[in-house]
């Protein structure tokens, strides 16, 4: 069975997730700046409790969870945890209501930290301020039941093998409740399958597999080879991501998504796997729904 995703945005529904900036959010003092927040999280509560319905309703198995959830939450200067807001027990008890909805329709949720989160760095700040955004993820993460914090191995700084080692070092430092939903995804212009398989196999981190990136940053490896390794990483349901280049692998940016899967870009090796499958093209529902008619999905 194939479960398809959708990626933290709609295309065509009115269901927004609503966020603000350290500038904006600076001019107001602090108890202010708090219930701003708070009327934040709320309502990025009620629209992901709108979203998770909408997948449930149109099948779709599977949503991403925007990083900024709770905007802000892990800033240096305006940071804040839940308990410091106005109604904070309720804005975690709404979110745990997502997890119950999630839950009751079988609905997927993972979350795809942003570029900045980097566990390879060899700055210790960058690693410490990763740790901290890694931690506010999976404490949402437990509240709405999400699997999965998935994250690119970062970059390379000159030397492939000691980021991968700075990586397993950073990997012992993780709290567990990080630790037990992490994976690694390979990218288009730094970490091929062929790099972190070998890692993800040693220290039992699964390995998202994204054969779009793959086809742009090709290492000798087939797709075939790919999915059965990547996926023999995964103790439950494998997650692989899907997109289709803009203007064709004959254009000149491949690794830029379309609006759109061109049904070709679907790996047949894929077809008849257990698997959920996150969907990285810009008409987001749009898109899905299309793919849905082209794979006969019913």
């Amino acid at each position: 069975m194939i479960r398809l995703g959708l990626c933290c945005l709609f295309h065509r529904e009115p269901i927004r997730f609503r966020t603000t900036t350290a500038r904006a959010l600076s001019r107001h003092p602090r108890e202010e700046q708090l219930a701003r927040l708070a009327a934040l999280a709320a309502a990025n509560a009620a629209s992901l409790r709108d979203a998770l319905a909408y997948c449930a309703g149109h099948g779709i198995g599977d949503f991403r969870v925007n990083s900024q959830i709770l905007p802000l939450r892990t800033h240096p200067a305006l940071g804040y945890s839940v308990d410091d807001l106005p109604g904070g027990d309720a804005i975690r008890q709404a979110f745990q209501t997502c997890g119950s909805l999630a839950r009751r329709h079988q609905v997927r949720c993972t979350f795809h930290p942003d570029q900045f989160v980097l566990l390879s760095s060899p700055r210790d700040d960058i690693t410490r301020a990763s740790l901290a955004e890694l931690e506010y993820q999976a404490e949402v993460a437990g509240w709405i039941g999400a699997d999965v914090i998935n994250l690119h191995a970062g970059g390379v700084y000159g030397d492939k093998p000691e980021a991968l080692a700075r990586l397993a070092v950073t990997l012992r430092r993780l709290p567990a409740a990080v630790r037990r939903r992490l994976t690694l995804e390979n990218d288009d212009r730094s970490y091929t399958p062929r790099d972190l398989l070998p890692f993800c196999e040693a220290h039992r981190v699964p390995l998202v597999y994204d054969v779009h990136h793959h086809r742009c940053l090709a290492d000798g490896l087939s797709v075939a080879e790919v999915t059965a390794r990547a996926a023999a990483t995964w103790d439950r349901e494998p997650l692989f991501h899907l997109s289709s280049p803009r203007e064709g692998w004959q254009g000149a940016h491949p690794a830029h998504h379309h609006d759109f899967i061109d049904i070709r870009d679907f790996p047949d090796e894929w077809r008849d796997l257990t698997l959920t499958v996150e969907i990285e093209a810009k008409a987001k529902e749009v898109a899905i729904e299309r793919l849905r008619r082209d794979l006969a999905i019913g």
